[in-house]
């Protein structure tokens, strides 16, 4: 069986590669640890892969992401591509958190969602990242508001379009 690192690797960072194929791998706890393991790696495009395969298994599987909380919240704080960000923007309402971490979480997502400096994609799943958390939470819904009234006022397409379809 190759390793997961084999399987993400090749190809440019426009295309998912064999992803799929690792998803597919995924039967337990201990095979997605191994996989998490990929968000590590030093190829930025096994790292984006990883993170796509992960964020598929936990629409799912949810369960699986609990015993990496803290490497994910850390992840988010030192993370510099986008491709990894705007998987863990989506990854990040699927963790169990306390208030705290909570806090924390909504901070790095705001953040993300307004930089002008990042990537419209990270700024999109950004947005429904918050949406996800502040749904469960009635306190973040008004922050959630201002938050994306800011954004429109941008203009942006995407943005916009996430925002309207987030609010039908």
């Amino acid at each position: 069986m190759q390793t997961f690192g084999k399987i993400l690797s090749g190809g440019d960072l426009r295309s998912i590669g064999k992803s799929n194929e690792a998803v597919q791998q995924i039967k337990d706890q201990k095979s997605f640890d191994k996989l998490f393991n990929c968000i590590y790696h030093k190829d930025r495009l096994v790292v984006m892969r990883a993170a796509d395969a992960i964020e598929k298994i936990t629409s799912e599987h949810p369960e699986f992401l609990f015993k990496h909380k803290k490497k994910l919240l850390e992840l988010c704080l030192s993370a510099e591509n986008k491709e990894l960000k705007w998987h863990l923007a989506l990854l990040l309402p699927r963790i169990e958190i306390n208030l705290t971490e909570l806090r924390k979480t909504v901070n790095i997502l705001k953040k993300w969602a307004l930089d002008k400096e990042e990537s419209r994609i990270v700024r999109v799943n950004s947005v429904q990242g918050l949406y996800e958390i502040s749904h469960g939470h009635e306190i973040l819904r008004k922050e959630f508001e201002t938050v994306t009234d800011e954004l429109r006022k941008e203009n942006i397409p995407s943005v916009n379009a996430r925002i309207k379809k987030l609010k039908l």
